[in-house]
């Protein structure tokens, strides 16, 4: 039998609700207090505030921290309470909005390094399975070079932090290695302010399997900070090195290239050509890889280009709007590209520097790195507001942008291994980032060992063979005092500590 509804009831249950809500609330001791889970309880004299759960859930469905923005206040998500935030730095108030940022850092640091421990198998990117891959192969749905780049795609995965024994004193600040990784120009900073460059030698340890790293037993010593440095093809492949030094107040800029054969005492003292100039401030410095100009040399300066020719010593100084920070020399066309900080990517022919421009090209925030592909028609530029941008020269215009790097202001390298298909580098963040150069998706992220700080930005090495032909690709990290390698193995350290 339905009941029947009483509209009268109705109304009375409804006044009785709105007098509820509307009238007076109950007495709680002597003074009237609101409902707890109805109010922002306060705690005390300009301490803190705490929310309800109703309240915290309803600012977490709209904020991605768990709680709205209040001015004068931050949340903590697991005390689930409001803190005031004073102006200022000083001891008085150290709990500061940039200190908060770098503790949420350093908490997804954490985060992502204990995750990096344990690596799961999953891969990169949908799709990208191992036993699939091959088996596509083998029934010629891939082609060799497609299998190649998917292998390595998916290697990146398993790789695994291992740390080398070597013993420092000073902080590795850069590293510069050729394609196989058997030496790698090394910069130090001093404590009393100046660099100490070298090179370590890697090889292969029979006995474990692992990497073998050695330093130069002669480094260098110098009161100027390295600012950029190459490997210089003189005699022969790494036969020197070419090296830009900043100025002081009593000394100026210096260019010094160097023998090789100087940083060791096993070598051969044999004469050898160097070449020393007092210069202005540097910025970026390039040695020429096209067979008809082996001998010449570049160097970037404040609104100026030096070309130099090695042997016969002619110069030719050529006049730029900005700064030149980012240089490269064209193997196949000669051609010398230059990323300024005003952006603009330009590029003339060295046979002809006064013709023109032959390439221009533009982003909108200084150029910090440049690197050219096998196809010339091609080059990556990477600026100062994290944008990497893969250029097709031609059309004049990007065909791919690698999202993800994080850099505001600093002078931070990107490195490309056309082999493996792979774009690496490391913001300031103190982030590496792996991206497929192909597609621009993002592979990898690795956190660093140490804390990030402007003062801790990792240096890495990528190599096909760490140790020579017959090494293990992989990638080589320098933070501070430490040396790190990560392998394709990933059961090497297994391996190696069994």
């Amino acid at each position: 039998m339905m009941m029947s509804w009483n509209w009268i009831e109705g109304q009375r249950s409804q006044r009785g609700r709105q007098n509820q809500t509307r009238g007076r609330r109950p007495f709680r001791g002597r003074y009237w207090r609101p409902p707890r889970n109805d109010r922002n309880w306060y705690d005390g004299p300009g301490t803190s505030f705490r929310m309800s759960d109703s309240q915290a859930s309803t600012s977490s469905s709209s904020d991605s921290s768990g709680a709205p923005e209040l001015p004068g206040f931050y949340f903590d998500s697991e005390k689930n309470r409001y803190f005031r935030l004073l102006p200022g730095s000083n001891n008085c108030n150290p709990l500061t909005r940039q200190k908060l940022r770098n503790m949420e850092r350093e908490k997804e640091r954490t985060r992502r390094l204990a995750e990096d421990e344990n690596p799961t198998k999953k891969a990169p990117r949908p799709g990208l399975n191992a036993a699939l891959v091959l088996q596509n192969r083998r029934l010629g749905l891939l082609r060799e070079t497609s299998y190649c780049r998917r292998v390595h795609e998916g290697k990146i995965s398993t790789m695994r932090r291992h740390k080398l024994n070597l013993r420092i004193g000073e902080d590795f600040r850069t590293l510069v290695a050729d394609s196989n990784c058997e030496q790698v120009l090394t910069v130090n900073d001093m404590p009393h302010g100046g660099s100490k460059y070298g090179y370590m030698s890697f090889g292969r340890n029979n006995s474990s399997g692992s990497p073998s790293v050695e330093m130069c037993d002669h480094p260098y010593i110098t009161e100027r900070k390295v600012n950029c440095l190459c490997w210089a093809t003189v005699t022969h492949p790494k036969s020197h090195v070419l090296l830009c030094m900043l100025g002081t107040a009593k000394n100026p800029g210096l260019l010094d290239l160097v023998p090789a054969s100087l940083f060791s005492h096993n070598s051969p003292r044999r004469p050898s050509l160097r070449i020393t100039l007092k210069i202005s401030t540097t910025w970026s410095c390039a040695w020429s890889r096209h067979p008809s100009h082996d001998m010449l040399f570049s160097v970037g300066l404040s609104h100026k280009i030096i070309l130099h020719q090695a042997v016969t010593g002619k110069k030719i100084l050529i006049d730029v709007a900005s700064d030149v920070l980012a240089q490269q020399f064209g193997v196949d066309i000669p051609l010398l590209y230059n990323g300024c900080r005003s952006g603009a990517i330009f590029g003339f022919d060295v046979r002809n520097p006064g013709q023109g421009r032959a390439v221009a090209l533009r982003h909108q925030y200084p150029i910090t790195s440049l690197q050219i592909l096998q196809d010339e028609n091609y080059l990556v530029a990477a600026d100062m507001s994290g944008r990497i941008n893969l250029w097709d020269i031609r059309a004049i215009k990007h065909v791919q942008e690698y999202k993800g790097h994080y850099n505001e202001h600093a002078y931070l390298p990107i490195h490309v291994r056309e082999p493996e298909g792979l774009l690496l580098a490391v913001g300031q963040d103190c982030y590496t980032r792996i991206w497929s150069l192909r597609d621009s998706h993002l592979l990898r992220t690795i956190p660093s060992p140490h804390p990030a700080a402007n003062d801790a930005i990792p240096s890495i090495v990528f190599s096909s063979g760490i140790g020579g032909r017959k090494g293990t690709p992989g990638l080589v990290m320098a933070v501070k005092k430490d040396l790190f390698y990560f392998p394709y193995n990933a059961d090497e350290r297994e391996q190696q500590e069994a």
